[in-house]
């Protein structure tokens, strides 16, 4: 396979331009706003139409700030330090998931303050409706060409002209494990009636597997490396907390009241 070297700028107007990037982002929260929606018709009307949006909303705010925070805390600290205003130098790129993800806990909490919704019965709804961004975000990645994977001489490897060798993909494995898979094995799931927890756990366990997994392949950060055994990396260090909190909470699940709203 070669890589097709995408322009990443998918539209110029000449006085802005749009980047493919950005548009998975609009991609991720729209699949959200809908997703939200389907699950509101089975949630015993729990949730209307003025809720999802405010959940969207939060979620997005959540991703943004706690996305680029966390890249800037976990991935380029030394250099944060220095010169925190970089924090809003966006355009040279920098997001984390993990980021991201503690940014959409914060955010809920507050959603759940407005709402007065317990936090499991909240994050519960929510799972499911992740994945799916996650794909398109690591798709835009693909499209940029950035975060390869390692070099490699397998017929799974991608051609990159630019380069003058062939990569893993790991863009799109990740796109399609932390994605489409998981978006698959949370949606079947969730279409049952489930324990407090249950379906927030397994987002926890199964998001940490994949990106634990496929961290193998994908060439860490620059300035970091690996941290230790010359094959950890960050991205496995931050996941290894989200398993072991998935397994706890999934052992753990239905045993704590609550009241649902």
């Amino acid at each position: 396979m070669i890589y097709p070297d995408i322009n990443p700028i998918a539209l110029d107007l000449g006085f802005a331009q749009i980047y493919w990037y950005g548009l998975m982002y609009l991609a991720a929260f729209l699949a959200a706003y809908f997703l939200a929606n389907s699950r509101a018709k089975n949630s015993n009307n729990n949730w209307n139409s003025q809720q999802i949006e405010d959940l969207i909303f939060y979620g997005a705010i959540g991703v943004i700030f706690g996305g680029r925070l966390g890249y800037m805390l976990f991935y380029n600290f030394p250099v944060f330090i220095t010169d925190p205003l970089l924090i809003f130098a966006i355009q040279g790129g920098g997001m984390s998931f993990h980021g991201g993800f503690l940014g959409v806990l914060l955010a809920m909490v507050l959603f759940n303050r407005k709402y007065h919704k317990s936090f499991f019965t909240t994050m519960d709804f929510v799972a499911p409706l992740v994945p799916l961004g996650l794909g398109f975000g690591r798709i835009g990645n693909f499209i940029n060409g950035e975060l390869w994977g390692k070099v490699t001489t397998s017929p799974l490897g991608m051609f990159i002209q630019e380069q003058g060798v062939s990569r893993f993909p790991s863009q799109l494995y990740e796109a399609l494990l932390e994605g489409f898979v998981l978006f698959v094995i949370l949606w079947v799931f969730s279409k049952k009636s489930r324990p407090l927890m249950a379906t927030s756990s397994l987002f926890l366990i199964f998001y940490g597997l994949f990106r634990f997994i496929i961290e193998f392949v994908r060439v860490p950060d620059v300035q970091l490396g690996y941290l230790a055994f010359d094959w950890l990396t960050m991205g496995q260090l931050l996941s290894i907390p989200m398993i072991i909190l998935g397994v706890y909470l999934y052992f753990l699940k239905g045993t704590v009241p609550f009241k649902r709203k």
